[in-house]
């Protein structure tokens, strides 16, 4: 057995496996979990809090401690 023969056999088990991931990736008992997996992004973001991106981080965290110490001046 040359290195042709060997080249072939590789090739030949690489293609099995790319049928067989593409059959699994597209097999009907697989779509519920690749529906659910698609719309996480879409999942209540209540779970998670997320900082408000409106304000830099210091400023918010600078108003936050204005208002624990009850100034009423900002």
């Amino acid at each position: 057995m040359d290195s042709g023969d060997f080249q072939g056999i590789v090739t030949l088990i690489l293609l099995i496996a790319f049928v067989g991931i593409i059959w699994w990736a597209y097999s009907k008992r697989r779509k519920p979990d690749f529906d659910e997996a698609a719309n996480l992004p879409f999942a209540d973001e209540e779970e998670d809090e997320q900082p408000n991106r409106d304000q830099p981080a210091a400023s918010r965290d600078a108003a936050e401690s204005r208002q624990d110490k009850g100034d009423k001046n900002t």
